[in-house]
């Protein structure tokens, strides 16, 4: 069939046929209308809808072999979907062709138009470059186009292909972001100067590409921002920082919201004091001590990097990223595997018909919510990632809540400086270690009531010998 059929044919339903014994095909042809005659009624009857041309020509082909016959059914229709799933079921009822048994399968209804579909938006596509205007009657076919073109004017520069607007070797200024996504939503706005950094472990190759030009970093609204721009001042000279609303990343927000953002970027000397405050005093009524170092500087406590934390870092990839949906995972050992995606908007009402500890793990496409991480609490759901943790979610037992910004960043850090995908002991270890320290044997003074520990373990037997002499 060619891209765009019969406008009347809707379905093609799909069936598989085998028989104990040789038949023809017009055995077949003859066992479909025969046995399905008056099973659904005169309005669904295959003969008329044929002549109507409601239906049709019915297609077989078959395969004989080792005296066995096994083949393919094929019937177009233009019929409801509904009736469609009628006629599809009725074939399953035949039992004998010719004098044979026979077994048939349906194994698929396909919608036939969305091959239809497929050629319009791509024809969508090609009006629109040639003419460089005009709206689609659907806004949906106008937006898929719209997001092809921007695609196609993503570029990759350096070893490292980092994805780019085409106007990055052209233009005295360079915006910097985090990933491909957000390069694709700056290019919708029109803005073409925009390069990625290709997430927190930025690149070497990023320090050739922005060599000589003004530099502007768009942070994401969360913390992932905020790390980022930590290892880019590192590695090239930024003049001046914006970042999106909070709680957001560039990636989602809309064009408004990303001029405005633009507008009000600040110096980097200038966000840097907003983000880190000076050396604070301690003392209180002349007592106390200087902080002499800042929050950063200061030891922060270790989070395990286990394999489950490996295998789900590697499920978010670009093309998930702004896809709006969730995933449910099934976990094997250490790994996961995608089952099912889900629209956001749905995740809950899904995870509360489910079993207690069906699924392991859930990937969401969209900030996470409170209600979300008490159901997977509720159904024995270890992990739940998403691309935003607000601050105000409360932790539930039993349940891993985390940004996937910052889980990338946490196994990046690792790696850098171990090498290995695990660092730290666990809280268990530590217990255990604490559990086989000896206690150090403590005398009390009869006299004076004051205690004091026993150094040395001829001091604990000889004093246990006294008391028991006196005793």
């Amino acid at each position: 069939m060619a891209k765009i059929g019969v406008a009347a044919i809707k379905y093609m339903v799909r069936a598989k046929i085998s028989t104990t014994g040789v038949v023809e095909r017009p055995d077949v042809i003859g066992a479909v209308f025969g046995q399905t005659e008056g099973l659904l009624g005169e309005d669904l009857d295959l003969r008329e809808l044929q002549k109507n041309g409601r239906i049709g020509r019915i297609e077989v082909e078959l395969e004989i072999k080792d005296g066995k016959t096994t083949g393919k059914i094929e019937i177009p229709t233009s019929l409801s979907k509904e009736n469609t799933a009628l006629i599809a079921a009725g074939l399953e009822t035949i039992e004998r062709i010719g004098p044979s048994n026979s077994t048939i399968t349906v194994e698929a209804i396909e919608d036939v138009r969305s091959s239809k579909r497929d050629y319009v938006v791509d024809r969508a596509k090609t009006l629109l470059e040639k003419l460089g205007a005009g709206v689609p009657e659907s806004q949906e076919l106008s937006s898929m186009v719209q997001t092809a073109i921007k695609t196609g004017e993503i570029r990759d520069y350096g070893p490292d292909k980092l994805a780019g607007g085409p106007d990055i070797e052209s233009s005295d200024e360079i915006i910097l972001v985090e990933g491909r996504a957000d390069v694709l939503n700056l290019l919708k706005c029109g803005i073409g100067n925009c390069l990625s950094t290709g997430g927190t472990k930025v690149p070497e190759s990023l320090k050739e590409l922005t060599k000589g030009k003004k530099i502007t970093a768009f942070l994401d609204g969360d913390r992932g921002g905020v790390l980022i721009l930590k290892a880019l001042k590192n590695l090239v000279d930024i003049s001046a920082v914006s970042v999106a609303p909070n709680g957001t990343e560039v990636e989602e927000i809309t064009q408004k919201e990303i001029l405005k953002a633009l507008r009000n970027q600040v110096p980097l000397d200038v966000f840097l004091g907003k983000e880190r405050s000076p050396r604070r005093d301690d003392r209180r009524n002349g007592r106390g001590r200087d902080r002499d170092r800042r929050r950063e500087d200061r030891p922060r406590p270790q989070i395990e990097i286990s394999p489950e934390m490996e295998a789900l870092n590697k499920l978010v990839t670009d093309d998930f990223r702004g896809s709006g949906d969730a995933f449910l995972l099934k976990q094997t050992g250490s790994k996961f595997k995608k089952v099912g995606s889900i629209p956001k908007g749905d995740l809950n009402e899904v995870v509360n018909n489910l079993s207690e500890g069906q699924f392991q793990g859930i990937l969401v496409d969209g900030p996470l919510e409170q209600k979300m991480v008490t159901n997977a609490s509720d159904k024995g759901i270890n992990f739940i990632i998403g691309s935003i943790k607000p601050r105000f979610l409360k932790k539930k037992p039993g349940v891993l809540a985390m940004d996937y910004t910052f889980l990338r960043h946490i196994i990046e850090k690792n790696r850098e400086k171990t090498g290995a995908s695990s660092v730290s002991e666990t809280p268990k270890k530590a217990e255990a270690e604490r559990k086989t320290l000896k206690p150090k044997a403590v005398v009390k003074d009869k006299k004076t009531g004051k205690k004091s520990a026993v150094k040395k373990k001829g001091v604990k037997k000889s004093a246990s010998k006294s008391k028991s002499k006196t005793a």
